[in-house]
């Protein structure tokens, strides 16, 4: 029988703290795109691992400053309130301010609350810091520990390109192991002489629970089509919004009964959209109910407005409401040309829909088996793919079941245990040095 070597840690729940870093959160305040969700779903899957964890990240100026949650296992630490409070309009309104305030105050903090208190003496710290905004954050920490005899282990994430040319890339490489979330991420990265490791995003397993099937069939029957599509994402031509739009006029003009339901931002893009969309000659209606409103309401507004032809989601939608409406929809159009990991696209599988996604961040997408994949911006190309789903009702039940089962390869339980094989290879190689 082979003795585990005492020298290699095994990143136990009873010697691990995670302390995660980033600018976005759990809030709706701290949310404007995919980060928070990842940081909101990612703490909470450590701290149910049993895992003390704490999360910083510029909170909502309302909320407590700490949070427990958790059996006190996931601690919320909401950073620059007092900035926050002065910019109502979200984490990234005042953000110069906030990026500067973060940097001056989490460092010293956190090497005073964990890195030097005596009582830690033989924990193993974790630092997960996420984007450009914690690149600076991550090089200071690193230099306030050098001191220590057991230095915490510092991780930066880049979930995408955005904010690199602000990093000081020789400084961090010193500083932290830079990971990413996709193949295709760490290929743009060598551009920058970094070979990044790949940690995949994850999902959490409540995104496997059933979906009422009434509920579905409410929709089905209330948008009354023969092709339900939806989309869901920022408004950014990054997006392919207009090749969405332009599809879907094809399908009208080819004779599908198509209703396509979507759900943007509040980004300008989104004004040219919609001015598409009337030039298109389609009837673009604006939907507004109340925050979390439930399926009934929303299939009452598809039942009285049987003219239009999209239906433009301007309300939070509850993630119930959505996970249906991706079931209940024909497709969901998640074709990014640049997606650096493409969330939606598994949460779409997951949810027993068809995703539809581009071809650049999305690992988990093999086309036509588990989901489509569109290679082109063509229209006709993605045209072409969603006629093929009506015309071949096998191919969409397959889809379907090959994404369910694909997805569950990226529940966050899975990904952890993969974070921490990372782990233990980089104490060994950082003991080894």
């Amino acid at each position: 029988m082979i003795k585990k070597n005492k020298g290699l840690e095994d990143f136990s729940t009873e010697n691990t703290v995670f302390l995660l870093l980033s600018f976005e959160g759990p809030d709706v305040y701290s949310q404007a795109g995919g980060l928070g969700v990842r940081m909101a779903e990612l703490s909470r899957a450590l701290a149910e691992k049993k895992y003390e964890t704490h999360l910083f990240f510029i909170g909502d100026p309302g909320l407590p400053g700490e949070e427990k949650l958790l059996k006190n296992r996931l601690i919320y630490h909401r950073w620059c309130q007092w900035i926050s409070k002065y910019h109502p309009g979200g984490v990234y309104d005042g953000e110069e301010g906030k990026l500067l305030n973060y940097q001056d105050s989490l460092p010293p903090w956190i090497f005073r609350k964990f890195l030097a208190e005596p009582q830690n003496v033989g924990k193993q710290f974790v630092v997960l810091s996420e984007e450009w905004h914690t690149a600076e954050t991550a090089i200071r920490l690193h230099k306030m520990s050098q001191a220590l005899t057991l230095k915490p282990l510092i991780l930066w994430n880049a979930n995408n390109t955005f904010g690199f040319h602000r990093i000081l890339w020789n400084e961090l490489k010193k500083s932290a192991v830079i990971t990413t979330v996709s193949k295709y991420m760490k290929h743009l990265m060598w551009a920058y002489h970094i070979d990044p490791l790949v940690i995949p995003n994850g999902i959490p397993k409540r995104f496997f629970n059933p979906i009422n099937k009434d509920s579905v069939s409410l929709i089905r029957k209330s948008a009354d089509s023969d092709l339900l599509l939806a989309k869901v994402g920022r408004f950014d031509p990054d997006k392919r919004w207009v090749m969405a739009i332009k599809s879907f006029h094809l399908l009208k003009t080819l004779g599908f009964r198509s209703k396509l339901i979507i759900r943007g931002g509040i980004e300008p893009h989104g004004g040219e959209i919609r001015g598409l969309a009337q030039v298109l000659g389609l009837k673009v209606v604006p939907v507004k109910l109340p925050k979390n409103a439930d399926c009934k309401q929303f299939c009452q507004v598809l039942r009285d407005q049987p003219s239009a032809d999209i239906y433009d989601l301007q309300f939070f939608v509850s993630e119930e409401l959505l996970r249906t409406i991706y079931k209940a929809s024909d497709a969901v159009l998640a074709n990014s040309r640049h997606e650096p990991f493409g969330l939606v696209g598994l949460e779409v599988m997951s949810s027993g829909g068809i995703a539809i996604t581009g071809n650049s961040g999305e690992d988990y997408a093999q086309s036509f088996h588990n989901a489509i994949v569109v290679e082109t911006e063509d229209p006709r190309e993605l045209t072409s793919y969603l006629a093929a789903l009506i015309e071949k009702p096998a191919l969409s039940t397959r889809l379907r079941k090959e994404g369910i089962e694909s997805a569950k390869g990226f529940l966050w339980d899975v990904v952890i245990e993969e974070l921490k094989r990372k782990l233990t290879f980089l104490r060994m190689e950082k003991r080894s040095q």
